[in-house]
């Protein structure tokens, strides 16, 4: 299931994001991958345990939080301290075919989740660079994605996936992982598409509707009888 998730942050809050990430120190950013990873990987990234990085993932996290779309696709159980990198053309930045490691640890919290969900958070816009497509493979072939800045992509951590070499300008984004409360990745979609439907349908007939009230009780059944908590 890939699912883009539009304005989760604002121009204003992005515009302030570039502000405090253009003053910051930048790092390598193989630092935080694995061995495969690393052999395919090229750009920058904030060193993950300095202040600006935890601050500004902080703000990701209350914005996630917060909408109601990113909770109905994730289900989030857990969600790993968001991290920032930047691809430049100048360096020939680009992040090669792979797959996220299963599991990731935090050396701050101590927090180990089980990465169901890789996040990108766009923080540049579609015409501040050429190249920098976030390529996903899957069942239904390849997608690239390249969303205006603040909008999200949520897609399977086990999907083989690369960043396309940037060629113009930059390309900066936040990325990171979720533990969903649903393991099964076919029951979360299931749910997620129930949990839509029934989101319309609350639109044409109110939430007080007794078959919305019917179905409202089903979805929470379902996340009842598949959640690993």
């Amino acid at each position: 299931m890939l699912v883009c998730v539009p304005e989760v942050l604002s121009k204003a809050e992005v515009a302030d994001f570039r502000r405090i990430m253009d003053a910051a120190e930048w790092e390598d950013g193989r630092s935080t991958a694995g061995a495969q990873s690393a052999l395919v990987k090229k750009n920058q990234q904030l060193p993950p345990d300095s202040e600006v990085a935890r601050r500004l993932g902080q703000r990701v996290l209350s914005a996630l939080t917060a909408n109601p779309l990113f909770i109905a696709a994730a289900i989030p159980l857990h969600i790993f301290p968001p991290l920032f990198n930047r691809y430049a053309s100048a360096d020939g930045h680009h992040f090669g075919i792979h797959v996220d490691n299963a599991v990731r640890g935090d050396r701050l919290t101590g927090l180990r989740i089980r990465t169901d969900l890789s996040v990108t958070l766009f923080l540049s816009e579609p015409e501040d660079y050429d190249g920098g497509e976030l390529t996903i493979e899957d069942f239904y072939g390849s997608h690239e994605i390249k969303l205006p800045a603040g909008h999200l992509v949520l897609y399977p951590a086990s999907s083989l996936h690369m960043v396309t070499p940037v060629i113009r300008g930059t390309r900066t984004a936040s990325f990171f992982w979720v533990q969903s409360m649903v393991r099964d990745a076919h029951a979360r979609s299931l749910i997620f598409d129930l949990d839509t439907a029934i989101q319309a349908l609350v639109e044409r007939l109110g939430r007080d509707d007794p078959e919305t009230v019917k179905l409202t009780g089903i979805y929470h059944n379902l996340i009842r009888y598949w959640a690993d908590v």
